[in-house]
């Protein structure tokens, strides 16, 4: 299960649930099982020291995801 970022058609609010890859959940404000999966923008940053390709993610109070902008909510960390 991931976290995902959904919109309501119904009442338009924005929400964030843990869902199976395919699942759509509904509305936790109206309801509605009219919902769409938003795009989520990740940010990522390199892990310090080696060269390798591992990354690392964003410090807590930085940019943050677009959903909280403050680094704290369940998908950023």
């Amino acid at each position: 299960m991931r976290m995902f970022e959904f919109r309501c058609a119904r009442c338009g609010r924005e929400f964030e649930e843990l869902v199976g890859e395919n699942e759509v959940p509904s509305c936790p404000h109206c309801g509605s099982g009219d919902t769409e999966r938003l795009l989520s923008a990740c940010r990522c940053r390199r892990a310090s020291g080696s060269g390798d390709a591992r990354y690392a993610a964003p410090a807590s109070g930085g940019g943050g995801c677009a959903g909280c902008s403050g680094g704290h909510c369940a998908s950023c960390h």
